[in-house]
């Protein structure tokens, strides 16, 4: 099982030393968190809360994520990075896809496409995209963005997008992975037709179970059980050895956490506190030789 440090949150003068420290002391992975901006009301329920309430307010740090794996790509060497998620369907395919060939050519192959559709209505319509069709329009800027990225001269006529020929340089010499979020039966599938892998919000272990056993019999079903398949989870209640024992049985292949937070620190804890606490995290779960 892989680990992966969450930045979700956290200052952002703290995110490069963060990942320079993730990658000193055997961290996988950094998951980039994506948000455009806060509305002060909010017309749609919030979807993994109890009470649809946001987790964080109009002062909460946010860094565009992609923007922040070339970053911390240019002071690392091996860690990787992926989106957890980006939200599609207030952007524009050809746009990102030039930003994450961008991304994966500057971090050497070293970046992962985590992909959901969001959940604000604001979000799509203050950035001038509709609200309405948004998971069929996901799915052809999916098509689109992979189709760029691919390299050579190409081109699209869907519904939503059509463009002659056009070629973006260069192509990233390793296929981009891409990750689907989503809990609903729809994303589920979504993720086995196009993705190199699901990535979950906060769950519980039995919820994360019953849905990575979803997945494998929708991916028996379309032909690719053989297939690489990563389950990026965050977990909500399986801590320590046996915890972690338990989540790699059910088939987790990534786990996503916040140290500092297992520890009590809030997410603008001082960075000395976050470093110390991975460096334990890391000694703890990493270096223990559990998997052994």
């Amino acid at each position: 099982m892989q680990y992966t440090v969450s930045v979700a949150m956290s200052p952002v003068e703290q995110l490069i030393e963060i990942a320079k420290t993730a990658e000193e002391v055997g961290f996988d992975n950094i998951a980039l968190p994506d948000s455009i901006f806060y509305m002060e009301k909010q017309s749609a329920d919030y979807p993994y809360t109890a009470d649809g309430s946001r987790m964080w307010n109009e002062d909460t740090p946010w860094v565009d994520p992609l923007i922040l794996a070339g970053a911390m790509g240019a002071t690392t060497s091996t860690i990787r990075f992926y989106t957890n998620v980006m939200k599609l369907g207030s952007r524009n395919p050809l746009l990102l896809a030039r930003q994450v060939g961008s991304v994966a050519n500057l971090t050497n192959n070293r970046f992962g496409f985590g992909v959901g559709i969001g959940w604000a209505p604001e979000e799509f319509e203050w950035c001038g995209q509709p609200y309405a069709k948004r998971g069929k329009r996901v799915d052809e800027m999916i098509e689109v963005i992979k189709l760029a990225l691919a390299g050579g001269m190409v081109e699209f006529h869907g519904e939503f997008y059509d463009f002659e020929k056009l070629q973006m340089s260069p192509a990233p010499a390793e296929p981009v992975p891409f990750y689907v979020g989503g809990h609903t039966d729809v994303a589920l599938k979504r993720a086995v037709r196009i993705g190199d892998g699901w990535t979950s919000a906060m769950m519980t272990c039995d919820q994360i179970a019953e849905t990575i056993s979803r997945l494998k019999k929708l991916l028996a079903e379309a032909g690719r059980a053989d297939d690489p398949f990563e389950y990026q989870v965050v977990c909500i209640d399986k801590f320590g050895i046996d915890g972690h024992r338990e989540l790699a049985e059910a088939g987790v292949t990534d786990y996503i956490g916040m140290p500092w937070v297992f520890e009590g620190l809030g997410f603008d804890a001082p960075l000395d506190k976050k470093l110390d606490s991975m460096k334990r995290f890391a000694d703890t779960y990493i270096h223990s030789g559990w998997q052994q």
